[in-house]
């Protein structure tokens, strides 16, 4: 008589929790996600004073002493002093967002926040509003200094000044955020500042009208969003109302910062190698 040996049927095995999808792949944006990583972010400056000092005081500091080396000529205060007050939040709030991002990395804090149902773009928002209202800040004090304490003279209203400000400070936050997912060290991350702040600094029309230029530097500058910060600074210094090219400005700076947002939450990665 033959008999059959059957083989049993082996049960499917799960995939390894290492293939799996992280969470922070799937998770949909969630507004009370965002404000609690605003939060801890917010709960974390509060106990680092050098980088509140660099981000509140540090623009004002360099526009009271911009205002005393023009002692002798306050037309030329008046002429860059607009401009510098967008181009100094800029630059504050690039330094610092990079580097705490990247500090976040390296510790490990941003793998286990990650391991949770947290996506990159909760991270990232959170990070940004976080910034963002320490910009509010920032913004506000040093165009209450340039105006009336330094008596900085611009022909249109104060607040079309401190929304392109505040616009700029948020774009520094947005190219912070950015630049960190490609630094390995805070070091690295200053370095990125020659490479992203410098070439915008000296192009966007600062030194010299951008018309002037080469024509490929001019260019350049004309895809640059400092070329549109400087641009609605000046606006402002010089027409009592809101011009179409103020909104153009503005909305281009606007819409940098948001893409460059997007940018740094699709290459935000969870440790650094």
């Amino acid at each position: 008589m033959t008999t059959t040996t059957t083989t049993p049927t082996e049960p499917p095995t799960e995939p390894p929790a290492t293939a799996r999808e992280p969470a922070s792949a799937t998770a949909p944006i969630s507004a009370a996600r965002t404000a609690a990583t605003a939060a801890r972010v917010l709960r974390q400056l509060r106990h680092d004073p050098r980088s509140i000092a660099l981000m509140i005081l540090v623009p004002c500091v360099m526009l009271l002493l911009l205002r005393y080396v023009f002692d002798g000529s306050p037309r030329t205060f008046d002429s860059i002093g607009a401009s510098l007050l967008g181009i100094f939040p800029l630059i504050t709030m690039f330094l610092v967002t990079s580097i705490a991002t990247l500090r976040e990395r390296t510790s490990g804090t941003l793998e286990r926040l990650l391991a949770m149902p947290l996506g990159k773009g909760d991270l990232i928002a959170g990070y940004a509003l976080a910034f963002g209202a320490l910009a509010v800040v920032q913004s506000v004090l040093a165009t209450a200094l340039a105006l009336w304490v330094l008596g900085l003279n611009v022909v249109g209203s104060a607040w079309l000044l401190l929304l392109v400000a505040l616009l700029d400070a948020l774009l520094g936050t947005a190219l912070g955020l950015f630049v960190s997912a490609f630094a390995a060290s805070e070091f690295q991350a200053v370095q990125f500042m020659p490479a992203v702040i410098f070439p915008q600094l000296l192009l966007c029309g600062l030194f010299a009208p951008r018309s002037t230029m080469q024509p490929v530097l001019e260019a350049i500058s004309n895809v640059l969003p400092m070329s549109y910060a400087v641009d609605g600074m000046n606006q402002v210094l010089r027409h009592p109302d809101v011009t179409g090219d103020f909104v153009r400005d503005a909305v281009i700076v606007a819409g940098c910062a948001l893409l460059v947002l997007c940018l740094g939450a699709a290459t935000l990665r969870r440790r650094t190698a």
